[in-house]
């Protein structure tokens, strides 16, 4: 069965940091794009980073320089290390292979995520 399960989510004040980590079982993320998403009430689900098989990565503009995507092969696992946060990268986020196909299907914003909250 393919399935991720984020974690490392927690409330930190803004400039602080957290590491997300994203547990892949039934496929390899050495094979596989990678991506986090994240999503807010009311707001659309959005790519945040992606990193491909090639090592491209992509990071929105909100978050260039202060989140690095990363992963490893032999714990089959993808990271996001968030420093400088903000009250705005408040969010549920969640991990997805194929963030491309993720997000023209609507799908990245599914599944458990794991939830980050930054205070002023």
């Amino acid at each position: 069965e393919v399935q991720v399960v984020e974690s490392g989510g927690g409330s930190v004040q803004a400039g602080g940091s957290l590491r997300l980590s994203c547990t892949a079982s039934g496929f390899s993320v050495d094979g596989s794009d990678m991506g986090w998403f994240r999503s807010v009430p009311g707001s659309e689900c959005e790519l945040v980073t992606s990193l491909n098989m090639d090592g491209a990565t992509y990071y929105a503009d909100s978050v260039k320089g202060r989140f690095t995507i990363s992963q490893d092969g032999a714990k089959n696992m993808v990271y996001l290390q968030m420093n400088s946060l903000k009250p705005e990268d408040t969010a549920v986020y969640y991990c997805a292979a194929d963030p491309l196909g993720a997000t023209m299907s609507g799908v990245g914003c599914r599944g458990q995520g794991t939830q980050v909250t930054v205070s002023s």
